[in-house]
């Protein structure tokens, strides 16, 4: 019996306890639709991995885990943020058993993109939707027959490269020719994570930075009946958040029926639920039936202020509409996501800066997202890049580095001057794990170099760890002990070499600058990956990160403190307790530096007066409970 695991690696998060929005509903999608009674295949057994195991383990166990069940075939879910892991893991795979076929589809997968098809370590990639032909393709694989027959796939030839991409076929399957992953037990629900369900494949729009034009232009729809019955059953199987990935959730046909029937559904608001749409089209009416529905967030695209510009990305639109439609959906208690896109062709620095005017004037600042264009594989604009004027990343995130009107320096100060007209930071913060270690999971490595020698540390820093892990160094004397530390996560990054690492300096004694730099070239040399890349254009690194602790009762010159928090390079905290903290909480991370907590315990008072007074991320918890309690409460990690 041959066996395929199909999986989805998730969202690297910026933190620990951030959510991942991991949900691998095109994995099992595809493993549900070789359940297709039309197509069976004869000696086939399909399993799609389950989040829980893919959003925790590093690389070295996610490889382990996927050979323990000895696979003919592995099926990896790309999207730009996991791409560069996957492919590691397709490769690690390999060496270890060379007769796997690995396979890759997701949006990532296009001819446009060089990137990808010049890797090694797959296979076969398919592109656009597969339900249709995903059996086909098994069924020859399994048969070993040609695969030049099956549409919309490339190969991997005789002499190592890939294949053309075989004859392009659009998909038009209904979608209820195949069974939902949900129904046919290839994807399970979990009330703490968000649900995501498609009712609707195509978009009508012809936005030229979108993917979805080019997967289909003709909507097909997952009927009203159809829809309520996938509902209730995820109701019923215990989902609390609904995320509805239907490209412009408003764009189906008989729309207001169709929040009539899922508000029935849903009548006792058990679940919440989350899209996105197009402001044209929405009305008082339609805000009210979203809210009765459900719906408590909501994302709307603007992009631009520029009418030109919406125009010639073909995006279309009206600002002063967005704003309309904004503010009936706040006043019906739905929560917004508000898009504004640096680099748009046509766009000049001027008009985000008007763009940020305009959403502050009508109130609606809170809600606003400001983020640089990324230009995707399949999409138009990446076709027409070159004759609009983009230079972008070649790898993941495909972020622009310059269009005609935007240097790179622009982008920067635009970013910048985003944050200080919004008063905030537009993205996430990368916030250091610093839990003390746990004995279920394989997330602290502790190495103190007075207490273990070279071989007790080689034990120590050789197993296999979590998908994101903290390294904690001791030593009394930095100096001496650099060889071995520098062996040391050269080790960690080459067992994990996609996992987000914490460096962690816990320290009595001053450490100088020539050592930071030689940790910073360990890393800077270490394989980059989408996560390394999304916030360089800040000059920071979320992949891998140095952080220096001062201990609780060290004795260091002020001066080198203040060197230390001025170091860009690192995140520099003080360990403190309840009886160490300063009377003023609000100089934490402001006139002092960052704080790592070691309490077990905090009172609910202490909770209260830190939750009002501190930066949210200028406190760290040693303690996991806090630490998880804190990124709840506080920092509103949480799914979506």
């Amino acid at each position: 019996m041959a066996i395929i695991q199909l999986l989805q690696l998730p969202v690297p998060p910026p933190s620990y306890y951030a959510a991942t929005g991991n949900v691998p509903l095109a994995a099992a999608s595809l493993a549900s639709s070789l359940s297709y009674k039309e197509t069976p295949i004869k000696n086939l057994t399909a399993t799609s991995v389950a989040p829980e195991i893919t959003d925790n383990m590093g690389d070295t166990e996610l490889v382990d885990f996927l050979l323990e069940s000895n696979p003919d075939y592995v099926g990896f879910s790309l999207y730009l943020w996991n791409t560069e892991r996957s492919l590691h893991l397709a490769r690690e795979l390999k060496k270890q058993k060379s007769d796997i076929t690995i396979l890759i589809g997701g949006p990532e997968v296009n001819a446009d993109n060089p990137f990808l098809m010049e890797q090694l370590g797959y296979d076969i990639a398919v592109s656009g939707e597969a339900e249709h032909s995903f059996g086909k393709l098994m069924k020859s694989l399994v048969e070993k027959s040609p695969l030049s027959s099956v549409e919309n796939i490339s190969y991997r030839l005789p002499n190592g490269k890939m294949s053309e991409f075989t004859h392009n076929v659009s998909a038009d399957f209904p979608l209820t020719d195949f069974p939902s992953p949900y129904t046919s037990g290839f994807l399970s629900v979990d009330g703490a994570r968000s649900t995501y369900l498609e009712t609707v494949r195509g978009c009508k729009s012809q936005c030229t930075y979108c993917f979805y034009p080019k997967s289909s232009q003709n909507l097909r729809t997952l009927n009203i009946d159809e829809t309520v019955k996938l509902i209730s059953h995820l109701k019923e199987s215990g989902a609390r958040e609904l995320v509805f990935l239907d490209p412009t959730f408003n764009h189906r046909p008989g729309f207001e029926n169709f929040l009539d029937a899922i508000a029935e559904v849903n009548s006792d608001h058990q679940m919440s639920m989350f899209a996105e749409l197009r402001s044209e089209g929405v009305t008082s009416k339609i805000a009210k039936k979203l809210a009765k529905a459900g719906f408590n967030r909501i994302e709307l695209g603007m992009q631009s202020i520029n009418p030109e510009t919406l125009k010639r990305v073909k995006r279309y639109g009206d600002p002063e509409k967005v704003a309309e439609v904004s503010k009936m959906l706040v006043g019906e208690g739905i929560e917004l996501l508000l898009d504004l896109i640096i680099g748009l062709p046509g766009d000049k620095p001027s008009d985000v800066e008007r763009g940020i005017h305009f959403f502050l004037e009508h109130g609606l600042e809170e809600w606003v997202q400001v983020f640089p264009l990324s230009v995707l594989p399949g999409t138009a604009m990446r076709r027409d890049a070159k004759k609009e004027g983009l230079i972008f990343l070649q790898s993941p995130p495909y972020r622009i580095i310059s269009t005609a009107d935007f240097s790179e320096q622009d982008i920067s100060s635009t970013l910048e001057l985003a944050e200080s007209l919004l008063d905030r930071r537009v993205d996430e913060f990368p916030r250091p794990f610093l839990c003390n270690g746990a004995s279920d999971i394989n997330d602290h490595f502790h190495i103190n170099f007075s207490n273990l020698n070279p071989d007790q540390i080689q034990k120590v820093i050789s197993q296999p760890g979590s998908r994101h892990q903290a390294i904690w160094f001791e030593s009394k004397d930095w100096a001496k002990d650099l060889n071995l530390m520098q062996m040391c996560i050269e080790k960690r990054i080459g067992i994990d070499p996609y996992c987000t690492m914490d460096f962690v300096f816990y320290t009595e004694t001053m450490i100088s600058d020539a050592i930071i730099q030689k940790v910073q070239k360990i890393i800077d040399e270490a394989p980059q990956s989408y996560l390394s890349r999304v916030l360089a254009h800040r000059n920071e690194n979320m992949q891998r990160r140095i952080i220096v602790i001062c201990k609780k009762d060290a004795d260091l010159p002020k001066l080198w403190i203040s060197n230390m928090e001025k170091n860009e390079n690192i995140f520099f905290y003080l360990e403190m307790d309840k009886s160490s903290l300063p009377d003023n909480l609000n100089q934490i991370g402001i006139d002092m530096p960052l704080v790592w907590f070691q309490d077990r315990e905090v009172s609910e008072s202490l909770w209260k007066s830190m939750k009002e007074n501190i930066d949210p991320e200028a406190i760290s918890f040693g303690e996991r409970y806090l630490e998880k309690r804190w990124s709840i409460e506080v920092l509103g990690y949480g799914e979506v």
